[in-house]
């Protein structure tokens, strides 16, 4: 059974006295202390925002608390405390409406954290309205949204474990979206353009579920995407696609639906390299690293980084496999520069 600790006396680390009573909508803080938590989950009854939520963690016994928050998006990986001493972490966490998909359930209003972890002890929290941060938006399918539930989960929910504050993950990216689909639905596209702020950067990830589209309008739809960044002063970046988990006699992924080339003989990952070169656009070569993991674990041990074994389902990740490819593209973010130095978790 796991342990959940709340050290009260521990949290005058955040300050002499706890507040008791919820911030409510409009106020600059959320909120500090241990009355927003019962039951290993905090509430705190905020607006839409971005804000900085600072953690102490540790109790009298050992412990290894992680956070994750809204719709199940990992925001502080699993972080040990020796027995009676206190770890201070923090981090930015986006708060809005719909809080997972774009097109999916409203969700519940304010910021929602769980306690989790092997054995998780929380001594105190704050939430606080940042200020002067970087936001990095997600556009992208079902490969890399914010999963509503388990086994399932994408990339960019597991993304923000690797930031620090100072930097959000506002991740965009809907089920079953197509570069057609996206930017013809007005919840997404034109609903992620006017939150684009000067030097964001904005990771686009489309090629799944573009399967009957040819190649003159999948190319258009990227510069249209690109484009739209630059208007904004964005910084665009695409990504090539994660890879499906389809394996040839030769024990490599084969070089088409793997790859993810389509019925029309359209190579996706081609496609966006070029325009990446011809637009000069920085890249995320995500289907040359995912394919390097899954063919280095072979036929059998890439099955844990997919739901092979829970769904047959060889093209959505689990929480390992969408945490190994999130770590590809913190380590992408960290090599193009595209965050501000000492804000990347890197062990």
């Amino acid at each position: 059974m796991r342990r959940f600790s709340i050290a009260v006396a521990a949290a005058v680390t955040l300050g002499a006295g706890l507040w008791s009573a919820p911030a409510h909508a409009g106020q600059e803080s959320g909120g500090r202390g241990l009355p927003h938590c019962t039951a290993g989950t905090c509430h705190f009854d905020v607006p839409p925002g971005t804000y900085d939520v600072r953690v102490t963690l540790g109790g009298t016994e050992a412990s290894s608390t992680s956070i994750s928050g809204e719709t199940r998006r990992a925001l502080l990986p699993e972080t040990p405390a020796p027995a009676g001493e206190r770890v201070t972490r923090s981090f930015t966490v986006n708060v809005r409406t719909p809080e997972g998909e774009p097109t999916g359930p409203e969700g519940t209003p304010g910021l929602d954290l769980t306690i989790g972890g092997t054995a998780p002890a929380l001594a105190g929290i704050e939430v606080k309205r940042a200020r002067h941060t970087r936001q990095i938006l997600l556009v992208g399918d079902s490969t890399v949204c914010d999963q509503p539930g388990d086994p399932y989960s994408g990339w960019g929910q597991q993304l923000p474990q690797y930031l620090r504050k100072g930097v959000s993950v506002a991740n965009y990216a809907d089920s079953g979206e197509s570069t057609v689909s996206y930017l013809g639905n007005p919840q997404l596209w034109a609903t992620v353009r006017p939150l684009i702020r000067p030097g964001d950067p904005v990771l686009v990830q489309l090629a799944h579920n573009d399967k009957t589209t040819d190649e003159a309008t999948y190319r258009a739809n990227l510069e249209t995407l690109v484009a739209g960044v630059r208007e904004r002063g964005g910084q665009p970046v695409l990504v090539t696609p994660i890879v499906r988990r389809w394996f040839s006699p030769d024990g490599t992924l084969n070089n088409g639906t793997a790859l993810l080339v389509n019925g029309l003989g359209v190579d996706h990952p081609a496609v966006i390299r070029s325009v990446a070169a011809a637009r000069d656009v920085p890249l995320i070569d995500l289907t040359a690293k995912t394919k390097a993991l899954v063919e280095s674990l072979g036929v059998e041990g890439s099955k844990a980084l997919y739901l092979t074994n829970e769904a047959r389902d060889n093209t959505h990740t689990s929480v390992r496999g969408a945490t190994a490819y999130a770590g590809l593209v913190r380590d992408e973010l960290v090599t193009r520069h595209l965050v501000p130095k000492g804000t990347v978790r890197v062990g």
